[in-house]
């Protein structure tokens, strides 16, 4: 059983939903964004989804960009990536990790290698977010082969015949994206209920709700739309701004325990 099935079934157990930080590996520097990790798994991240830096994210917001940035200048490069997770890796041998990240720095160092340093640093997941499910079989085999599990998007536009070939394809889980507000601003009118439902029926992996994620609202509403948790991006990784080390923890502690407080499926419904 992977450590994401192992994660979805003590969740349900415990009647609540998967909380799903993220975190970019190098922001503000290495050792830094290694305690940050510490600190958001202490405050109850059931899984962490890390981002690895990438010159050009055109599916990233301003606030990603910025991170990415701070961690080019603080000499972040692939190898230093998998470096971090291995680290994490030791640490907390049964917390699944996931990495988040472009299809161009994965060819670049090639399939094989890229996969095989995967696995070799422990990841669970690898998250390409520019490459669709129908053009993504190469990377569903190279994998496959490492025995990591490939996570698909479910865009908010999505076909019923493309849900489909998501559903059997992706692994671990679902990374669906709503694009219809953001945080505090979501309404039911534009939430994917379709797609989570449509998604549901082809029975794909869990869902994960990717986008808008700030606050405990944006948590109970993707759990009541049939999501089994949330990943919480930048409303996280823009506290990496604030200069006060001491305040910045503190105010990622009430984030955590705010999403926290939403997580309890009865609470969704």
């Amino acid at each position: 059983m992977s450590r994401y099935q192992q994660m979805f079934e003590r969740t349900k157990k415990q009647g609540r939903g998967a909380i799903v930080p993220f975190l970019m590996i190098g922001d503000p520097c290495f050792e830094e964004s290694l305690q940050w990790a510490d600190h958001l798994i202490a405050e109850g991240a059931d899984a962490l989804e890390i981002g690895m830096p990438f010159s050009d994210p055109v599916a990233d917001g301003p606030v990603i960009q910025a991170a990415a940035i701070r961690a080019f200048n603080a000499g972040i490069t692939p190898k230093r990536c998998f470096e971090f997770i291995q680290i994490l890796r030791n640490k907390y041998p049964e917390l699944p990790l996931g990495l988040l990240s472009y299809a161009n720095l994965a060819v670049s160092n090639g399939l094989d290698c890229f996969y095989q340093s995967a696995q070799q640093a422990g990841l669970d997941s690898i998250l390409l977010a520019d490459i669709p499910s129908h053009a993504c079989q190469a990377f569903l085999d190279v994998a496959d082969k490492y025995q990591i599990q490939q996570i698909l998007i479910a865009p908010p536009n999505a076909s019923v015949e493309r849900l489909q070939q998501i559903a059997q394809k992706t692994k671990g889980y679902t990374y669906v994206v709503s694009r219809s507000g953001v945080t505090g601003h979501q309404n039911d009118a534009g939430f994917p209920h379709h797609i989570i439902q449509t998604l549901h029926e082809f029975e794909s992996p869990p869902c994960l709700l990717g986008f808008g994620i700030g606050s405990r609202q944006d948590v109970q509403q993707a759990l009541a739309a049939g999501c089994a948790g949330a990943i919480c991006g930048s409303a996280l990784v823009k506290l990496i701004e604030v200069e006060d080390k001491d305040k910045r923890y503190y105010q990622a502690s009430m984030l955590m325990t705010d999403l926290c407080l939403g997580l309890e499926l009865t609470s969704a419904n």
